[in-house]
């Protein structure tokens, strides 16, 4: 169980202590909604101030979940994901495998372990938009020209933070094949590089923008993040053998529940060029 934060000190702390053995115990369950403040104070009797102080601390630690003013609950822990760079080979190496192998788990379930029928909300929605600036200047489209945007949405648990990602395909590159536009195709087997496959498109190599930043409001109360925890914001950028941007991806992940794994393979070098003596 996290720790509570430094500086929360007499009445307050004993608060603290007393709700975190509830919660280690299973008296308070993950999703369980918390008293209200003048429920807590009367029960361990003290002020409102007091025990305010105690649960704005366990919402610091991430361990009790919910806004100011409103309903708080006991917060279900997110499960642990691993991002690898790794994945993209996995993924492509699966698109000319049959349907019932490439129903198997995709490269999603395997960063976080958990398959898809266990997932308490698992959505697709899709939409014909016009592209965002950075989307078009990305996929090196015109002024004007419309994106498939697909957004995915994902929740282990209930009152788990969502998890979620956006992605936008040239809606000119898909529009041959109707399957790729319809949402309820969904989960399809094999992933994008897969759709990509039935309109003629093979992907050559990935890029992965990763940059930092603090949550916006809302990000923080969809994806449930603890204050002061920033988010880690990839840009997934992939291009076909011709060289051609066929999808941008934006997937935001909260920094305490994420590892990013990069491999590189480097190449070996050739008998030739290999050690000519130990000291060289």
């Amino acid at each position: 169980m996290t720790k509570p934060t430094r500086g929360v000190a007499g009445s307050a702390q004993k608060v603290v202590t007393a709700l975190l053995e509830q919660i280690e115990s299973g008296a308070l369950r993950p999703g369980d909604q918390m008293p209200t403040i003048a429920v807590l104070a009367e029960e361990y009797g003290v002020n409102k101030n007091t025990a305010s102080k105690a649960v704005v601390s366990l919402k610091a630690t991430g361990v009790l979940s919910g806004l100011a003013g409103g309903n708080t609950w006991v917060r279900v822990p997110p499960p642990h994901k691993k991002r690898q760079n790794t994945r993209y080979h996995m993924e492509k190496s699966a698109v000319h495998l049959p349907e019932s192998e490439r129903s198997g788990v995709g490269a999603s379930e395997a960063d976080s372990g958990i398959p898809l029928q266990d997932l308490h909300e698992d959505r697709a929605d899709y939409a014909v938009v016009e592209a965002p600036p950075e989307i078009r200047e990305a996929l090196a489209l015109l002024p004007g020209a419309r994106v498939l945007r697909r957004t995915y949405t994902r929740r282990h648990a209930q009152k788990a933070g969502a998890s979620r990602s956006i992605s936008y395909l040239p809606y000119d590159l898909v529009r041959g094949n109707p399957d790729l536009l319809d949402p309820h195709r969904e989960p399809w087997p094999g992933g994008t590089m897969h759709q990509l496959y039935t309109i003629g498109v093979e992907l050559d190599r990935v890029v992965d923008h990763v940059t930092a930043g603090m949550p916006t409001p809302e990000e923080i109360q969809e994806f449930d993040i603890p204050p002061s925890v920033p988010l880690i914001r990839i840009r997934k950028v992939s291009y076909s053998t011709e060289d051609r941007p066929v999808e941008v991806t934006e997937i935001p992940l909260p920094a305490e529940r994420i590892e990013l794994i990069y491999t590189t393979q480097l190449e070996r070098w050739s008998p030739s060029q290999g050690f000519t003596g130990r000291f060289s």
